[in-house]
Formats: structure tokens, C-alpha cells, sequence
């Protein structure tokens, strides 16, 4: 057997099977230049032969939310072989708890407390002739993007964006990514049955009527008869246009290395998915969701709804391994996996019968484990170990300085990651962050910091919350991680020199953002 055909030997065992047992040794080349740029015999031909690499976002998918990672009800084969050929990173870290500011954090390798864009700061409205996006990245940003053009890739994103809307300077095209297709707007990705996407920055028509996904069933309405339902169905499901064009992307440049980011907004609410794939979980009892404010639009089978499109997701998911491994690409390509935050309870998610946040506490919004800790999954056959596991701490602004290794290409000044390839090839040369920095805003006056900092004596983690309707100082909670992983313990007064540090750690981490509502002036201390 040739190691490229290993994904699919896999796969077509599991399509019926949605748990895999996951191992964790490691063993791999310490040459890590060596390692990341050989090329096997099967690879076709090519002038330059530097490594693919394709890095998989989605959307609100929680830690707990595949079989690799402990998922029961939820069938993920894909995913599920793909960790079993692969390494899972069991201490990945999101850029934020909400998407724009994460994925800011992951296209820019700033942390949360550097970064330019620090919550959903919104422009527009839901409406098509008022769709104008999130907070743009400003002119001349170093991205992800622009340091792989630099480096002689072909750079593209499919799917999400969410850091610029329509005519901004943070159009994807304009930071770094030669091909784009996908919602620019993370707003209207509130909708997987949208009238358009966007090519490039040219409006690309889809076959819906437009569907408002937030709103209440009718008073009046039989909430039990499926015939309420049929006003907020439609048929030209955007996840498949985006799977459909990865697999025609990565066809058209398989002869030249590419940059692929494949930024799916499932399963993000509003929860829609094809009848064909909700039919898979008839067997889950029910109750409908009649929609409205942050439930969104009725739903009359959500858990089944919500699994469809986690399925879904992952089929897509096996079909770009798989091109992969048709086109002899899969030695020679790093893929990563992961999510943007935690699980969400809008739509009418049930996140307790999913376990959709596995042992941790906490979903979107929070910087407890549960909203930050994502399900991350490399693979790379013949370079990453099959079926290990790593508890590295890292975190998305880790991944724009392991790209630019794997790539060969040069790093912008003032990143705040550090590359984790040392961690993917087990070698012992692993550089550590000091200790890592999250910082929340919303819209409601919330705002939250959190650290974590580990040592001899432990796995550290600091959370403060604070709500500008109560003005005064908030008290900082810490958690030994290492003895209390759900963080049910808060252990501040009995180490209080150390809670103290964490707070200084805190206060020392950030800089003054742009954006008065994304700083903590109002403190009374002025933190």
C-alpha cells in the first residue's frame, strides 16, 4: 500500500462508523527542513515542489463535536480517519470566543491583546442592499495571505471572511489571497441559503429567494407539522458550493504549490442543512425550535438539523482528502483542521445532548476551556506520525509562523506566534510561549481576559469578567487546569501572589486598540 492511498483505505471502512480509537506515540525526522520539504517519488512533476497546504476553519463546531474528540450521536468518519492518520492537538487554542476577532488573530499571528480587529464590531444590517461586513483590516496589513503571494504561492480562500465587507480595503483580494469565493459579510453567513456569495469582489447569484433567519414562526402555527416549516426552506445549500469549488481549486493548481483556506460557516447558526442529510438522524427525539432573536428562524428537527450539517461538513471535508490522493498531492500536503470557538446555543442547538463541549466549561463567548479550546487535527502522510497525539500548547496565531516554515517563507516583523512544526514532526525543538492572552468584547457591554500560565506546579489559568453597568474592579478567578480541567475550583485566594501576577500578565499583554468599546478604560483601575 502507498502512503497516499492511506486516507481513503481508511475512510471507506469508517463511512459507517462514527467513533475511532486515537493513539498518541509519536515518531518522525528531527531534520525538520529535511522533512517538510521532501517529496516522494509518487508526487507528480512539477518545477517547484514546496509543500501544499490547506487549513480547514469551521464554524462554532465545539470541541466535543467529532468522534476524535469524543463525540457519540454525531457521525464524522472524515475527520475521524483523518485523525487516526494524523496528530491531534488536544491543547489548540482559538484567537478569540467569538469569529471576527479569531480569525483575525489566525490570518495575522497577532494575539488577542495585539491584534487589530478584538470583537464583532458590525457595519450594515442582515439585508442584501445593507451588507457592509465587519470592521475591515487596515490597508497593508502582513497577513497570512500576502506572506504566501511573497513566498511564490498561489493564495486563495474559499468560504467565510469577515474582515472586510464589499468595497472595504479588507477585501480578502486585497489582503493577500489571489482567488477568493464566499461570504464576505459574516452576517449573511448567518444564512446557508443565500440569494449570493461573492467571486473575488464581484456579486456571484445563488438559486434562493431571500430567506430572513431571524424570525419567529407565525402565532397560530402547528409547531409539530412540517408544513410550517416549508416557508424557510430552500434548495442551493452554500456549504456544497464551497466543498464544490475546493475540489475545482485544488484540481486548476495542482501543479503548483498552493495556499488553500477553507473557511466553511457551519455550523454556525442558523441551523439548515439538505433534507437528504437530516434524514440520517430521524431517531433523535425532538422539540421545534419556533425561531426569533438569537434562536433565529423554526426549525422543526434542530439536534438532527445541527448533526446534518456537521456530517455534511465532514463529507466535504473526505472528498478533499480524497482529490488529494487522486492527484498523488497527499505526501506532499500539510492539511489542518479547526475550529473558530466554541459551541453556540443559537438556533436551538442542544449542547447538552451533543456534549458539544466535551469536558470543559463554558461555549462561545466565554474564555473558560469550553469556548476557546478547539478540536484540531493535522495530517501529513509520511511526515506527521499516524494516529498520535500532542498536548502543545498553541494557538491560532501559532499558525501563520508554521506556515511560513513549512512554506519557506519570510515572516513578517512583530508576530506574536511561534511555529509548532517542530510539534507535527516530534521533534524535541519545540520553542514555548511564556504564557497565552485572550481578551473579549461584545456589544452588551461585556468584557473578559484570560490567561494561561504553566509551571512546575501546574496548568494556570486566569479569567476576569467585568459588565459596565456595575462599575467597579472585577475579581480574577484561577484554575489549576491540571487538577480541575472544567474549571469548577477557582483557587485565587488560597495562591493570591499568583493571582496577582496573572493580573499584571493581563495588564502587560495588550496594547490600547483602536476601538474605545475593545479597551478597559472604564475601570476603575483602568485596566
Amino acid at each position: 500500500m502507498t502512503m497516499t492511498n492511506t486516507y481513503t483505505s481508511k475512510i471507506l471502512p469508517l463511512l459507517a462508523v462514527s467513533v475511532l480509537a486515537i493513539g498518541c506515540k509519536q515518531s518522525q525526522p528531527e531534520n525538520l527542513a529535511d522533512s517538510a520539504n521532501s517529496v516522494h517519488e509518487s508526487q507528480p512533476q512539477r518545477d517547484d515542489n514546496r509543500p501544499n497546504i490547506i487549513y480547514i476553519l469551521v464554524d462554532d463546531l465545539g470541541y466535543g463535536d467529532i468522534g476524535a474528540f469524543g463525540q457519540k450521536h454525531i457521525k464524522t468518519p472524515s475527520l475521524d480517519a483523518m485523525a487516526e492518520q494524523g496528530m491531534r492537538l488536544t491543547q489548540h487554542y482559538a484567537g478569540s470566543t467569538v469569529c471576527a476577532p479569531s480569525r483575525a488573530s489566525l490570518v495575522t499571528g497577532k494575539h488577542p491583546g495585539t491584534v487589530q480587529i478584538r470583537g464583532n464590531y458590525e457595519l450594515g444590517t442582515f439585508l442584501d442592499e445593507e451588507e457592509f461586513g465587519q470592521m475591515p483590516l487596515r490597508p497593508g496589513t502582513d497577513t497570512i495571505g500576502t506572506m504566501m503571494q511573497q513566498a511564490g504561492y498561489e493564495t486563495a480562500l474559499i468560504g467565510k471572511w469577515g474582515l472586510g465587507g464589499p468595497g472595504s480595503y479588507g477585501t480578502p483580494n486585497k489582503q493577500g489571497f489571489d482567488y477568493f469565493f464566499g461570504y464576505l459579510d459574516q452576517k449573511q453567513a448567518h444564512n446557508h441559503y443565500p440569494t449570493h456569495l461573492w467571486k473575488n469582489e464581484q456579486w456571484f447569484a445563488l438559486d434562493n429567494e431571500y430567506l430572513d433567519t431571524h424570525q419567529a414562526l407565525p402565532e397560530g402555527a402547528d409547531i409539530n407539522d412540517p408544513q410550517s416549516y416549508k416557508p424557510y426552506q430552500r434548495d442551493d445549500f452554500a456549504q456544497q458550493r464551497l466543498a464544490d469549488d475546493a475540489l475545482r481549486y485544488i484540481d486548476e493548481n495542482q501543479h503548483n504549490p498552493f495556499f488553500l483556506y477553507l473557511s466553511f460557516a457551519a455550523p454556525h447558526a442558523a441551523l439548515q442543512a439538505p433534507k437528504e442529510e437530516i434524514a440520517a438522524y430521524q431517531h433523535f427525539e425532538e422539540t421545534p425550535n419556533v425561531g426569533g432573536e438569537q434562536r433565529y428562524m423554526p426549525v422543526l428537527q434542530p439536534k438532527a438539523t445541527r448533526a446534518a450539517m456537521i456530517t455534511h461538513l465532514d463529507r466535504s471535508i473526505g472528498k478533499v482528502m480524497r482529490k488529494l490522493e487522486q492527484l498523488n498531492l497527499a505526501d506532499n500536503t500539510l492539511v489542518i483542521f479547526s475550529s473558530d470557538n466554541g459551541p453556540s446555543w443559537e438556533g436551538g442547538a442542544d449542547l447538552t445532548f451533543f456534549d458539544s463541549n466535551g469536558p470543559y466549561r463554558g461555549y462561545k463567548r466565554d474564555l473558560y476551556e469550553g469556548g476557546i479550546r478547539m478540536p484540531t487535527i493535522a495530517w501529513w502522510p509520511g511526515k506527521i506520525a499516524a494516529n498520535s497525539q500532542s498536548n502543545h500548547l498553541s494557538a491560532f496565531w501559532d499558525v501563520m509562523p508554521t506556515i511560513a516554515e513549512v512554506g519557506g517563507a519570510t515572516l513578517p516583523d512583530n508576530i506574536d506566534g511561534i511555529s509548532f512544526l517542530p510539534t507535527l514532526l516530534a521533534s524535541d525543538k519545540q520553542a514555548k510561549h511564556q504564557h497565552l492572552y485572550w481578551e473579549f468584547h461584545n456589544n452588551n457591554g461585556e468584557h473578559a481576559q484570560a490567561i494561561r500560565f504553566d509551571n512546575n506546579e501546574g496548568q494556570w489559568k486566569a479569567v476576569r469578567r467585568y459588565n459596565e453597568k456595575f462599575r467597579t474592579n472585577p475579581p480574577v478567578e484561577l484554575y489549576n487546569l491540571s487538577v480541575d480541567h472544567q474549571e469548577s475550583t477557582d483557587v485565587a485566594d488560597i495562591f493570591p501572589e499568583l493571582a496577582k501576577h496573572m493580573v499584571e500578565l493581563m495588564d502587560n499583554s495588550r496594547t490600547h486598540a483602536d476601538i474605545d468599546s475593545w479597551n478597559f478604560d472604564y475601570w476603575p483601575d483602568k485596566h
